[in-house]
């Protein structure tokens, strides 16, 4: 059974991971500023502690989702694992899950299934789960564009840039790495999903003037938001990911330039300098939307 409407698209900027079993981080997780926090199932919580992590699942999301962030679960890819994590997952404390190492079309759709049986055993409204889904396998980019069409649920989709390195045997580097985020962007906006993610590896956490450049490089080709590791991301994600004052009030102007230029016939008129036609009003036009939502 699959859903007959498309799910809402979240304004995330920031997206932070955080390991569902450690009560350190859960604890001061909501004070972060992040706009959805990921509850970690899968690489950052060992085989021998899952048990574990998923018991006190939803503790850890009414804890982490107290400021108003959406909170997200990471699932394990493996099948057996996944029917657990998404039993003790789906909730209406949790809004969506990632899921990691997608295969292909056929494999969210799996899942899809499994989520709708669980919600219909709760209660729950059809549909409340959204999906992140990752591509993190050479193979799998090969279905890039049928993986961000798969389900309804999906929302957003990135390419996961440790693991995909690591399958390709190279460096997680903006030049290995670039083609590969590129086409899941494509994708995803073509799908019309939130494209996430950033050129290079979101590892480090020690350089943050080189991290912010290299968010402000995505943000301009497209990525709409993107995970990270570590609280000082945060801020920085948020700001790279909101328009500033300057742009839109600027972007105020320039619609307000074009659209008395429609109102006299023309289909493009001057605006500070520059030529301004529609696709370029459309820009405009879409910042206000995303910061009035």
């Amino acid at each position: 059974m699959s859903l007959d409407h498309k799910l809402a698209l979240p304004t995330w900027r920031s997206l932070i991971f955080c390991p569902a079993n450690s009560e350190r981080f859960i604890a001061k997780a909501h004070m972060r500023g992040a706009d959805a926090i990921i509850l970690d199932l899968e690489d950052s919580v060992a085989l021998a502690e899952k048990a574990d992590a998923r018991f006190g699942l939803q503790s850890a999301a009414k804890l982490v989702g107290q400021s108003g962030a959406d909170v997200l679960v990471r699932i394990n890819r493996e099948i057996g694992l996944a029917v657990e994590d998404i039993a003790a997952a789906i909730s209406l404390n949790v809004m969506g899950l990632v899921l990691p190492k997608i295969k292909g079309p056929e494999h969210i759709q799996l899942l899809s299934e499994l989520v709708l049986a669980r919600e219909l055993e709760l209660g729950m409204p059809i549909g409340h789960t959204h999906f992140v889904v990752l591509i993190e396998t050479v193979a799998a980019l090969e279905l890039v564009n049928s993986i961000a069409k798969a389900d309804s649920r999906v929302v957003a989709l990135a390419i996961g840039g440790e693991d995909f390195a690591t399958d390709m045997n190279a460096l997680p580097t903006v030049d290995s790495l670039y083609v590969a985020k590129m086409q899941g962007l494509y994708a995803a906006r073509a799908a019309n999903i939130l494209p996430v993610g950033v050129l290079g590896s979101v590892a480090g956490v020690d350089d943050l003037l080189a991290y912010e450049a290299m968010l402000k490089r995505s943000r301009d080709l497209g990525f709409a938001c993107a995970t990270c590791v570590h609280p000082s991301h945060v801020p920085i994600l948020n700001a790279v990911f909101s328009p500033s004052p300057e742009e839109l009030e600027q972007a105020r102007r320039l619609i307000a330039t074009y659209e008395e230029g429609i109102s006299l016939g023309k289909g493009a008129v001057l605006f500070e300098g520059r030529m301004v036609d529609r696709p370029v009003a459309m820009r405009a036009y879409r910042l206000l939307e995303r910061v009035s939502r």
